[in-house]
């Protein structure tokens, strides 16, 4: 049965991990599951900026200490490879040397190689961001940094979520 409301997506670039794991997990925190949400980086921002392969990270432990938050907590920080290093969300393209988790993983990965052609730029205009601003993002992630995307469940959800990734320190953040 197919819904008869909207939704938005937010975008946004982020040029390092720390912007990029704050402003993933406020989308966590309000209440979106790793599957809704989709990013994009380069295989080799990927080992830069998630060299340990794990999810838990002393940074992510004392910055949750810092917020009241129990350490225990800590092992969700650095949501973002959690997502990267799920298998079957994410998706590495080697010609294309990304790495894409998230529902834009899934798209591509059903379109198949032919889906692929048109690199980055293609697939975020596949993805419904307009082909300028995929230009953009593809410059972002070319010089290491990592893209964001979540289809918002109401206007206020990417209201907020754009308030969020602005304070996290987003690069350029676009909604649609």
């Amino acid at each position: 049965m197919m819904s008869t409301t909207t939704q938005t997506m937010v975008s946004a670039l982020f040029k390092d991990r720390a912007s990029a794991d704050k402003a993933y997990q406020a989308v966590l925190d309000r209440g979106y599951s790793h599957d809704r949400i989709s990013t994009v980086m380069t295989d080799e921002a990927r080992k830069r900026h998630y060299p340990e392969g794990t999810v838990g990270t002393e940074e992510g432990n004392k910055a949750l200490e810092g917020s009241g938050v129990g350490g225990a907590i800590g092992s969700i920080t650095g949501g973002l490879i959690g997502a990267i290093a799920a298998i079957g969300t994410s998706l590495i393209l080697p010609g294309l040397g990304l790495v894409v988790a998230g529902p834009l993983a899934a798209g591509l990965a059903g379109a198949g190689a032919g889906g692929l052609t048109g690199g980055l730029v293609g697939a975020l205009v596949g993805w419904g961001i307009p082909e300028d601003h995929a230009k953009e993002y593809e410059a972002g992630v070319a010089e290491g940094g990592i893209v964001l995307g979540v289809e918002c469940a109401s206007e206020a959800d990417a209201r907020a979520i754009e308030s969020d990734w602005r304070t996290a320190g987003a690069a350029r953040i676009d909604r649609y």
